[in-house]
C-alpha cells in the first residue's frame, strides 16, 4: 500500500481518485460495441463471448432443470446450512422494510394515496468468474421474492466445463429462481437490456461487477432499462485509531482487495504507531491468501493515510464516499453520527465488513466509485415502484378546482384549466 503522512486538503482529491477512472472512456467504448453486437446477433453473440472470455463452447445458454436439481448434491451440508441461515437473516432485515401508507385527505373531498407495486421483470447479475458470489444472489433474490416480482432472470458466467457453479444453482433453487442464463460480463447486461432468443428482456437490472459490468449497466439506462445503482469494483475505507487491532484492520482491508485487481482499499488513521503495524500485517496476511495475486494488484492502487484528528478522517471519508466504511475506533457510534456519504457502515472493532457481505442481514449490493453521495444500497424498495392514486368528489372538485384553474391559466395551459371548468359547470347544472 502507498503511505502518506499528513497530506494537506488540497492533496486529498488525488488520494481519493479511483484507479478505474482513467480508463473509463476506453471501457465505455468497448461496452457500446458489445451492446450493438448482442442486439444484432442475440444468442450467437453470447456464445461467441462465452468462448472468448470464459473459454467455453456453449450450445444451450439456459441452465436445464436437471442441472438445477443436481446442484444440491454437490454442495456440502455445512455450506447449505450456512446459506439457509444467511437467507433467514437477510429476509428478516428486509421484511421490516414493508410499510403501508394511509390515504391522505389534502382537502375535504380530495383523497390521495400511494401503493407499492413490484417491478414486473427483474434481471439479477451474479459475478461468477474468479469468485462465484452466491452471497450476492441472496442479497438480490431475497428482496426480489419479498417484493413479489413475477419474473426473475438470473445471469451468471459459466465455468470452464460449461456448467454454472453448483452453489449458485443451489441458492437459486432455494429462492425459487429457475430462469438462469449462462452469460457474464457486459454481454449479459446487454442481453437483459434488449433480450435475445434465450434471454428475456427485463425492466430493471441488479448486481455488482467489474468496471465493464458497471459501464454496461449505465449504458442500459439509455435503452430505457432501470438499474439498482453503479456497483463495482469493490472498495472499503477503514478509519482506525490507536485502540484498533492491526491484524483486524489488515484483514478488513484484504477482504476487499481480494475481490478483484481493480478493487480499492483505504486506511485512515491518526495513530503514528498503528500505521506501520497495519501495513506490516497486510504484508504478512497477504502471503497466506489463496487470491494473493489478485489482492496484491488491488493494493497497488490502495493507500494508507495518516491524518491528525477523527474529524479530519471523517471529512476525508465523506468526500471519498466509500462503498464500505469501517469505524474501528473507540467511540464508533459517536463518530458515526457524522457520516453523510457511505454505502454501509460497520461500527467498532468486532464488526467486520465481511459480516455484512454474507450474513448479518443488511444488503451488500452498494454504490461504489463515489456514488454513495447520491445512491443508497439495494433494499426492498429497490424492487418496488410507488404509484400514486387520487379520488376527488364533487365537493372536493369545487374546492380544488378554482386553484387548478388559476394556476393553469397563469402558465398558459388553457386545456388544463378547461378540464376542470367543464366539470365544475356540469356540477353547477345539477
Amino acid at each position: 500500500m502507498q503511505t502518506f503522512q499528513y497530506p494537506v486538503p488540497a492533496e486529498w482529491p488525488a488520494l481519493q481518485q479511483r484507479a478505474a477512472a482513467a480508463e473509463a472512456a476506453e471501457v465505455e467504448a468497448r461496452v457500446a460495441q458489445i451492446f450493438v453486437d448482442v442486439r444484432q446477433r442475440g444468442d450467437e453473440a453470447l456464445r461467441h463471448y462465452a468462448a472468448t472470455f470464459d473459454g467455453v463452447q456453449l450450445t444451450d445458454l439456459r441452465v436445464s432443470g436437471a442441472e438445477l436439481e443436481a446442484a444440491a448434491a454437490q454442495v456440502p451440508a455445512e455450506l447449505q446450512q450456512a446459506i439457509r441461515q444467511a437467507r433467514a437473516n437477510v429476509e428478516k432485515f428486509h421484511a421490516t422494510q414493508f410499510y403501508t401508507e394511509e390515504p391522505v385527505e389534502t382537502m375535504s373531498g380530495v383523497t390521495c394515496w400511494r401503493k407499492s407495486v413490484p417491478v414486473q421483470r427483474v434481471g439479477l447479475y451474479i459475478p461468477g468468474g474468479t469468485a462465484p458470489l452466491f452471497s450476492t444472489l441472496l442479497m438480490l433474490g431475497v428482496p426480489a421474492r419479498l417484493a413479489g416480482c413475477p419474473e426473475v432472470v438470473l445471469c451468471t458466467p459459466p465455468q470452464k466445463d460449461g456448467s454454472v457453479n453448483p452453489v449458485i444453482l443451489f441458492t437459486a433453487q432455494l429462492l425459487g429462481i429457475t430462469t438462469i442464463i449462462k452469460a457474464g460480463g457486459a454481454q449479459a447486461v446487454a442481453a437483459l437490456t434488449g433480450g435475445t432468443e434465450s434471454v428475456p428482456a427485463v425492466d430493471k437490472i441488479f448486481g455488482p461487477g467489474n468496471r465493464y459490468v458497471t459501464a454496461a449497466k449505465q449504458l442500459a439506462t439509455r435503452y430505457g432499462v432501470a438499474i439498482d445503482m453503479p456497483a463495482g469494483p469493490s472498495e472499503v475505507l477503514v478509519i482506525a485509531d490507536s485502540t484498533a487491532n492491526p491484524a483486524f484492520v489488515a484483514a478488513d482491508l484484504l477482504s476487499q482487495a481480494e475481490h478483484g485487481p481493480d478493487s480499492q482499499v483505504l486506511l485512515l488513521t491518526d495513530s503514528v504507531e498503528l500505521l506501520p503495524r497495519v501495513t506490516a500485517e497486510v504484508t504478512r496476511q497477504l502471503a497466506e491468501l489463496p487470491r494473493r495475486e489478485v489482492a496484491a494488484q488491488a493494493l497497488q492502487e490502495s493507500r494508507a493515510i495518516l491524518l491528525r484528528t477523527p474529524e479530519e478522517m471523517l471529512f476525508f471519508s465523506n468526500q471519498y464516499a466509500p462503498e464500505h466504511l469501517i469505524l474501528s475506533v473507540e467511540n464508533a457510534e459517536q463518530l458515526a453520527e457524522g457520516v453523510t456519504s457511505a454505502g454501509s457502515v460497520f461500527l467498532g472493532h468486532l464488526t467486520p465488513e465481511a459480516a455484512g457481505d454474507y450474513a448479518s442481514g443488511t444488503n451488500h449490493t452498494l454504490p461504489t466509485n463515489g456514488y454513495a453521495r447520491n445512491y443508497s444500497g439495494v433494499s426492498l424498495d429497490s424492487f418496488l415502484k410507488k404509484i400514486t392514486f387520487q379520488r376527488i368528489t364533487a365537493q372536493g372538485l369545487q374546492q380544488v378546482g378554482p386553484v387548478v384553474e388559476t394556476m393553469a391559466e397563469a402558465e398558459g395551459l388553457r386545456a388544463h384549466a378547461r378540464a376542470v371548468t367543464l366539470r365544475l359547470e356540469s356540477l353547477a347544472k345539477k
